[in-house]
């Protein structure tokens, strides 16, 4: 299943502090931490300026605790930029309790739900770029989440292709994207010192490519083309699972078993592939919801999921189980152990009932997931590139989205 996306969308790279962005809980008893734009559960966190920004967040425990969210405007490296007022970004008032809380009903695992919609009738965000929404607990410095999302005004237009004939092979285990630039209304003098670019597969950050300078240049854009830095591992299709009733399998779940005091649900266990599989999939994307498909914020359950990957001890570093729940990099909590007995990783995750897309991935030495031995990679693999482009004039005093582009492999 393909996203409906919501958007119209020097040789050195800079060094963006990545973790800095990645939305996440920040507390243990803090889970399934979204961002949703539009209403769009699969779409990526970046919609044009003025979208309607929903932030949902679970506390495990049916007591309220009074929550302060508040709101920092980012450059295009997720620093905060400490030259503006918040007058400059936004109307009205920042650090606002969350009025907005619901214990869920009919659960074994009790938590209670809190969600903060953006614009709301005490804040709207008036600039197009990066924004993290942090949340605390009432007297507290020490944030339990924080949630990061862009917001992009569409003054430059970008274009973009995904090839499997890329610089290193063709028809083989590579894309390569390719993408240009018309600047539309915006004045661009320095191309190199006021573009940033983002160039992310699958909204994942450990293999993103931030900052590519252009290799041609025009008076009126500029162009990426034929830069082996936008070589992506074309990967495979993602894995998926459905559990809507916790009494019953659902799509490529095993078994369903209760062990005080929660559910289990063990998969289906996967093997590499030699050979392209073709299947839908949202590119790693998850949706909450339950049989009743009503009330799924308050209603779906929590469980342990069981992955399995079935395979010989693999050479190299670890191996994690990914999906967009990870917030673009891999979860220490979702390493993987190799059991010697079944010949096969497994490890079990604490999630929401719901329908999710799951990968395999191998950490190489430099901390970036590779598929090459836990899944294959494979050139006809429909893989979501986004690109952002972001524009800083001289003299200006922040990074403005101006651009943003969703391009499906489709091969």
């Amino acid at each position: 299943m393909r996203s409906n996306l919501l958007i119209a969308c020097g040789m050195m790279l800079s060094s963006m502090t990545m973790t800095a962005q990645q939305t996440r809980s920040l507390a243990e008893n803090i889970r399934t931490v979204q961002v949703i734009m539009n209403e769009n559960p699969v779409a990526p966190p970046v919609a044009r300026l003025g979208s309607r920004v929903e932030i949902g967040f679970d506390e495990l425990t049916h007591e309220y605790t009074r929550y302060i969210y508040k709101v920092e405007f980012c450059h295009a490296d997720w620093t905060p930029a400490v030259d503006l007022f918040e007058s400059d970004w936004m109307e009205g008032f920042n650090g606002r309790p969350i009025e907005d809380a619901e214990t869920s009903f009919n659960t074994t695992v009790l938590y209670t739900h809190y969600r903060i919609l953006l614009p709301n009738e005490d804040l709207r965000l008036k600039l197009p770029g990066n924004y993290r929404l942090r949340v605390f607990e009432e007297d507290s410095d020490t944030p339990v989440l924080e949630a990061c999302f862009a917001l992009y005004a569409p003054e430059m237009n970008v274009l973009a292709q995904v090839s499997s004939n890329t610089d290193v092979d063709f028809n083989k285990t590579h894309q390569q994207v390719t993408y240009a630039l018309n600047y539309g209304s915006r004045r661009v003098v320095n191309p190199q010192q006021e573009l940033k670019t983002v160039v992310m597969q699958n909204r994942r950050w450990d293999t993103a490519v931030i900052n590519l300078p252009p290799n041609v240049q025009t008076a009126v854009g500029a162009e990426w083309t034929h830069r082996r830095e936008l070589i992506f591992d074309a990967g495979s299709e993602f894995h998926k699972f459905e559990i809507l009733d916790v009494r019953l399998n659902g799509m490529n779940v095993d078994r369903m078993e209760w062990f005080e005091p929660y559910y289990h649900a063990t998969l289906f266990a996967v093997q590499p592939q030699h050979n392209y599989t073709s299947d839908t999939d949202a590119d790693g994307a998850y949706i909450i919801r339950h049989s009743g498909d009503e009330d799924n914020d308050t209603q779906s359950e929590y469980l342990f999921v069981h992955f399995l990957l079935q395979t010989p001890r693999l050479p190299g570093g670890d191996v994690y189980v990914c999906g967009t729940w990870d917030g673009g990099f891999p979860d220490p909590n979702c390493r993987m152990r190799y059991d010697e007995q079944r010949h096969a990783y497994e490890c079990g995750v604490l999630l929401k009932q719901g329908y999710y897309n799951y990968q395999f991935r191998q950490l190489d030495a430099d901390g970036i997931g590779r598929t090459a031995r836990t899944e294959g990679d494979f050139y006809q693999t429909e893989n979501e590139y986004l690109i952002l482009v972001y524009h800083r004039p001289q003299g200006a005093r922040y990074d403005a989205l101006v651009g943003a582009k969703a391009v499906h492999s489709s091969l």
